[in-house]
C-alpha cells in the first residue's frame, strides 16, 4: 500500500514539533523512509512541504535540516497570530453555520465546567479544539490553512503556561461565542483580539526540544 506524501509529511511534522528531531538536525531521505516505513519518494515530497512551512531548511552540503527559528522570527509569529485570529472571528460572524455554532457552545459549556473543576490537561485540549472550530466557521480555506500552520508552530517554538484564572479565559470565549451567533463581526473582531494578546503573554520561548529519541514508526501500522 502506498502511503500518501500528506500523511508522511503529517508524521516529520508531528515529530519536529514534539522534539523528536531538534532544531538544525539533519532530514535525510533514507533515514525517514526506513523510520516510517515507506519509500523515498513520499518522503522527499513531504520534505518540499515542510520546506515551504518553514519546518525544514536546505543547507548547502548537508541537505534537508530541522529548521532553527530565531527569537525574532518567533515573536513574529505570534504578532501574526494576533491579527489573523480575530478576522477568523470576523469572518465566522458572518459565515458560520449552525453546526459551527453548536460546537462551538458545547465547547464553552465543556471548558467552563473543566475550568471550575480546575482540570488543568482538559482545558489546553479544549481551547485548542474551540480556536480550530472558530477558524473553520470562517469558512475562508486560505486562512483556515494558515492558521492551521501557525498553531503547528506555536506549539513548536513555544511552552505555553495555563491562564492564571481558566473561569476568566473561557468568559471570554463565551463572549466571542455570543458575538458570533449575534452576527456582530466587528465586537467578535475586538474580542478576539483581546482574547489573543492576554493569551500571548503566556507563550514561553522554548529552548529545548521535548524528546531526543527517535524510535522507528512503520506508517502502514495505522499512524495518521
Amino acid at each position: 500500500m502506498r502511503i500518501p506524501a500528506h500523511a508522511v509529511c503529517t508524521a516529520i511534522r508531528d515529530d519536529i514539533v514534539s522534539g523528536v528531531f531538534e532544531p538544525g538536525g539533519r532530514l535525510t531521505e533514507e533515514v525517514l523512509a526506513r523510520r516510517y516505513g515507506v519509500s523515498r519518494v513520499p518522503v522527499r515530497e513531504a520534505l518540499r512541504t515542510l520546506e515551504s512551512e518553514g519546518f525544514v531548511t536546505t543547507r548547502r552540503h548537508a541537505g534537508a535540516c530541522v529548521a532553527e527559528p530565531t527569537a525574532q522570527e518567533a515573536a513574529d509569529l505570534l504578532e501574526l497570530r494576533m491579527l489573523l485570529e480575530p478576522l477568523a472571528a470576523s469572518r465566522a460572524a458572518r459565515r458560520r453555520t449552525d453546526a459551527h455554532l453548536k460546537v462551538l457552545r458545547g465547547l464553552v459549556r465543556l471548558g467552563q465546567e473543566r475550568a471550575r473543576r480546575g482540570q488543568g490537561e482538559d482545558l489546553r485540549a479544549l481551547g485548542g479544539w474551540f480556536h480550530e472550530t472558530l477558524a473553520q466557521a470562517s469558512a475562508s480555506p486560505g486562512l483556515i490553512a494558515l492558521l492551521t500552520q501557525m498553531r503547528h508552530k506555536v506549539a513548536w517554538m513555544f511552552v505555553v503556561e495555563a491562564p492564571a484564572r481558566p473561569a476568566e479565559s473561557w468568559a471570554e470565549h463565551g463572549a466571542i461565542v455570543d458575538a458570533v451567533a449575534r452576527g456582530d463581526a466587528e465586537r467578535a473582531r475586538t474580542l478576539a483580539a483581546i482574547h489573543a494578546d492576554r493569551a500571548t503573554a503566556a507563550h514561553r520561548l522554548r529552548r529545548h526540544p521535548v524528546s531526543t529519541s527517535q524510535p522507528a514508526v512503520n506508517m502502514s501500522g495505522g499512524r495518521h
